[in-house]
Formats: C-alpha cells, structure tokens, sequence
C-alpha cells in the first residue's frame, strides 16, 4: 500500500488536468495490480474521469454547472442563503454535491486503465485561485 498527497495550484473556475502526475507516481510506486483511491480534500471542488482530446469538452461542462448553479447574484439563486465567502462560494458546495469528489481506477501491468481519451481532472467550482489537495492511496 503506498500514499501520497498532490497539490493542485488552480487559477479560478475550470478543469485543470492531473493524469500525468498521477501516472509517474502510479508506474513509480504501483505494483502490477493495484487499485487507486483518489479523494479530494475540498468542499467547493470536484474529481472527473473526462475526455482529454478535445478543450471544448472542459468548456462545455464548465459552461453547463454554471448555468446549472449560477453564482448568488443570479435572481434565480436569491434562495441562497450561505454568501459569505462570495457569490461563487455557495454553488461551489452544490456543484461538490451533484459531482464526484472520490475516484477509484484499476491499476493493471502498473498503469491506470483509463480509456484512450479519458483523463483525470480537478474541477474547480470557485473563481479565484486556490491550493486544492488530492490524496492517493493505492492497494
């Protein structure tokens, strides 16, 4: 069994890709047959197994969960009531809610068995940068 915590430095609203990382440690650490727990550390953001070939993909979704929970000064969300930290904070906690925020993946011959297009992506559901952590943990 082996762990370890990523960090993810995010620049706002967006899917920022982790397989690359993920991999290196996976062939790193993994033995040929393993299972990989990812779990993300945060209430306001999200795991995703998604297309990695085409960006449109990311802007589609990211443009789908806003329209889906826009931020609190939307009149359709004046239900809201936890504003506190801002706009965004609030839909964040309910995008968290609707989405991922563990993975698990098989590990076969030391590598992920993910699809020929699918990557795995942090979805940050807040506007402004943010330190997000990810724990690993293979058995």
């Amino acid at each position: 069994m082996a762990h370890r915590d990523f960090r993810v430095q995010t620049r706002g609203q967006g899917l920022y890709e982790v397989t690359r990382e993920l991999a290196a440690w996976v062939a790193e650490v993994a033995p040929s047959e393993a299972l990989l727990t990812l779990f993300i550390r945060h209430t306001s953001a999200s795991l995703l197994i998604q297309e990695n070939a085409d960006p449109d993909v990311q802007t589609d979704l990211k443009g789908f969960f806003h329209r889906l929970v826009p931020p609190t000064t939307d009149p359709s969300q004046s239900w809201m009531v936890h504003t506190y930290e801002g706009p965004d904070d609030m839909p964040a906690h309910v995008k968290a809610a609707l989405l991922p925020v563990s993975l698990q993946i098989p590990v076969l011959d030391g590598r992920m068995a993910l699809g020929t297009w699918q990557g795995v992506y942090l979805f940050e559901h807040r506007d402004n940068p943010h330190s997000r952590h990810i724990t690993a943990m293979l058995r």
